[in-house]
């Protein structure tokens, strides 16, 4: 590594430090919006502070892949979005530049709030076809409305079924674990998918989350999966620094496990949403965050190498 090049010097604002995005296989890309949070905003900024925390992998070569992202990874930075236009206008934005994205490279998205996901499946749907879709969240997303509005960050998994973006009977949902309304938190269970709560994932670890792993692979096998990590799936513990906090939910370890060990699908895309920076602390969320991330870089690079 060239001297300097140590975590805590900002020499770059690319995600591992990667150079600018050109002809790479893979690429990140920010998705700076969250003008539809139902509670704490903040989201926006949690591309920046993702990135920052990345550098401090420094070279990135993972103990489990044992390959490194760098010379596969060019970092598109954040996409032009409008600040106060409607939600729909927002998604036609995204939907437009993650088209052009997932075209020529394998891509990894970092939000913004919840909704920015239901435009990036828009995208990846008309590319790769229907598609299956792994979702970590402490809420089911499956609202059919935000306090009276029709759309918002937590109504993107039931239009997304009801759109044709994803086949229920195809989509697993993990650590869910909010209040709500029966009818919403069973709905992908109810519909023919896969609900692991976080109840349900209480204790396990390591060899105890195989049963969970291999029931997935069954489900999902050989169909282009797109992974959602909503940064809340994890308890406030391990990323206080999100604008809806459950307690009661996933380890950074069980996480790391699942991302591991799921690397095996046919994975096609992937988000990292709702990192809020303002009401993080000592900067574990973008931490784990960051490190969620370069692990599932790892894992689908491991699979070219």
């Amino acid at each position: 590594m060239p001297l300097g090049q140590f975590a805590y010097a900002h020499h770059t604002t690319g995600f591992l430090a990667a150079p600018a995005l050109t002809n790479q296989p893979f690429a990140v890309a920010g998705v700076a919006f969250d003008g539809a949070v139902t509670h704490r905003p903040g989201a926006r900024f949690g591309p920046s502070d993702i990135r920052r925390a990345s550098l401090m992998l420094c070279d990135g070569i993972h103990p489990l892949f044992d390959v490194s992202p760098l010379g596969w990874l060019g970092d598109a930075f954040d996409m032009r979005l409008p600040n106060a236009s409607p939600l729909s206008e927002v998604r036609a934005h995204i939907q437009r530049q993650a088209a052009a994205l997932m075209a020529r490279h394998h891509c990894v998205f970092l939000g913004g709030d919840h909704s920015v996901t239901l435009p990036l499946l828009r995208a990846a749907r008309a590319q790769h076809g229907e598609l299956a879709l792994v979702h970590f969240d402490a809420h089911c997303d499956t609202w059919t409305d935000h306090f009276g509005e029709p759309s918002g960050h937590g109504t993107w998994t039931y239009e997304a079924i009801a759109e044709g973006l994803v086949n229920p009977r195809h989509t697993v949902q993990i650590g869910l674990r909010s209040s709500g309304a029966r009818a919403a938190r069973e709905y992908v269970q109810d519909q023919g998918g896969l609900i692991f709560t976080a109840r349900q994932l209480r204790g396990l670890d390591g060899a105890g989350l195989m049963p969970v792993v291999n029931d997935i692979k069954a489900r999902l096998a050989g169909r282009p999966c797109y992974i959602t990590l909503d940064i809340d799936c994890l308890d406030p513990a391990f990323a206080p620094g999100t604008g809806t906090p459950e307690p009661g939910g996933l380890s950074s370890s069980q996480v790391l496990t699942l991302l591991e060990a799921l690397s095996a699908l046919d994975c096609i895309g992937m988000d990292c949403v709702e990192v809020a920076p303002a009401y993080d602390h000592a900067e574990l969320t973008s931490n784990v965050a960051a490190t969620l991330v370069w692990t599932y870089l790892c894992g689908q690079v491991a699979k070219r190498v």
